[in-house]
């Protein structure tokens, strides 16, 4: 079991906890967590590419040439694909899917995995709780230098809409609900600091 300090917002330790092995005690899975990773990514893509088919070209109604004695091949219609200006067979389309299947336990296991992949390499700090008294960049900016952090992605356990705020105006910062949090976040931010109540949460949601 992983133990960590977990200081307060001035960064003095305040106590140790004991991180639940099943969420922050996993060995290394790279190719389960890239599986996982591009699964979600495709499902974000949307289809923007359109092709017109057969029925949607301009055209048709008649036969271009007679059916017989031209040497030509037979043809029914203007709008044929082999046609100039006719619909193109099989081409994209813009309601296409790229979605692939993830069940609830593979995206569990591999948001255990970044976790702990987190924690090993440094990135996790353990917060008692952040307050700020007013909704100013500037105090915003103060904690995160206590916290010794330029940038970071920030993981509560309930609404805070002073840090919520507070943190708009500054780059590369990211304040999200313990629910909110995603495997790509994890993945891009090079710190990672969550309050005591968002590991509670996040504890008992996915362990």
């Amino acid at each position: 079991m992983s133990t960590i300090s977990v200081v307060d917002q001035a960064n003095k330790e305040v106590s140790t906890r004991d991180l639940n092995p099943a969420v922050f005690g996993l060995e290394s899975d790279d190719g389960f967590v890239h599986r996982v990773y591009a699964a979600l990514a495709s499902a974000q893509r949307a289809g923007t590419s359109k092709v017109k088919d057969c029925s949607e070209v301009s055209g048709g109604g008649k036969k271009p040439f007679k059916q017989k004695g031209t040497g030509r091949a037979r043809q029914g219609t203007t709008r044929a694909a082999q046609m100039r200006h006719g619909g193109t067979h099989h081409g994209p389309q813009a309601n296409t899917s790229f979605e692939s299947r993830i069940n609830k336990k593979e995206r569990r296991r591999a948001m255990c995995l970044v976790l702990s992949d987190c924690l090993r390499a440094g990135k996790v700090t353990v917060v008692n709780k952040i307050e700020l008294a007013e909704t100013k960049t500037k105090g915003f900016v103060e904690v995160m230098t206590s916290l010794e952090a330029s940038t970071a992605l920030i993981v509560l356990g309930e609404e805070n809409n002073n840090l919520e705020l507070s943190s708009r105006n500054v780059p590369n910062t990211k304040v999200v609900l313990d629910g909110q949090v995603t495997i790509h976040d994890l993945l891009k931010s090079k710190r990672v600091i969550l309050t005591e109540a968002a590991v509670d949460k996040l504890e008992e949601r996915l362990s």
